[in-house]
């Protein structure tokens, strides 16, 4: 467990470099300037509307396409959630993370996406499967944070990988828990497929 928690924690630290804790104002229009900067990256896509399917910048041009898609539930795990949102961002094929500057000049990782699910709480990403960085330590990883509708975004596990060579070096427990976000990956007509279901809990986001 402490294995996994050190992995975490590296996630953590990561993603709060490049996406920032903000307030719960996703749908305000009148934010400040200076709140821009300082606010999570699940509030910046640009889409007027999101829908339940985005592709992930160079997904086109990578060998290693991959497809992941599910159903978020509400905490019955059978009512299908409505305008959840659903942000992701990854490290590139060889493990970087690539860096840009929008028009305001806020930092942002180049890979990443988002989704807003409908009425059948489905959600479908097109990306790449992620590298990682040599003589390191840490799983090949997708971070992701949630929106619920009237609750502040919460950060999620990230996706782990159940073909990654360093998941057999964790201890059995940690492997337990990272099964709980781990994407079991099939191939079909040349892309990597995987699905997962996301239940939404009264403090928690659960996947099962």
């Amino acid at each position: 467990m402490k294995k996994l928690t050190i992995l975490l924690s590296l996630a953590n630290l990561i993603s709060i470099s490049f996406a920032t804790v903000a307030q719960d104002t996703a749908s305000n229009a009148t934010l400040l300037a200076d709140d821009y900067k300082k606010r999570s990256a699940v509030y910046d896509y640009s889409e007027a509307t999101l829908n339940n399917t985005d592709t992930i910048a160079d997904f086109e041009a990578k060998a290693e396409k991959l497809k992941i898609s599910g159903t978020i539930y509400h905490s019955d795990g059978i009512t299908p959630a409505k305008d959840v949102i659903l942000y992701i961002f990854q490290p590139d094929d060889k493990g970087n993370y690539e860096m840009k500057k929008d028009a305001n000049r806020k930092r942002y990782v180049h890979h990443r996406a988002w989704i807003k699910t409908d009425a059948d709480g489905k959600y479908t990403f097109y990306t790449f499967m992620p590298g990682k960085l040599l003589r390191t330590k840490e799983l090949k990883q997708i971070h992701r944070i949630i929106k619920e509708p009237g609750k502040p975004e919460q950060e999620l596990a990230p996706f782990f990988f159940n073909d990654d060579p360093l998941f057999p070096e964790l201890t059995l427990a940690c492997q337990a828990e990272a099964v709980r976000s781990m994407l079991r990956i099939d191939e079909k007509d040349g892309m990597y497929i995987a699905t997962k279901d996301i239940r939404l809990d009264a403090t928690d986001a659960v996947e099962f």
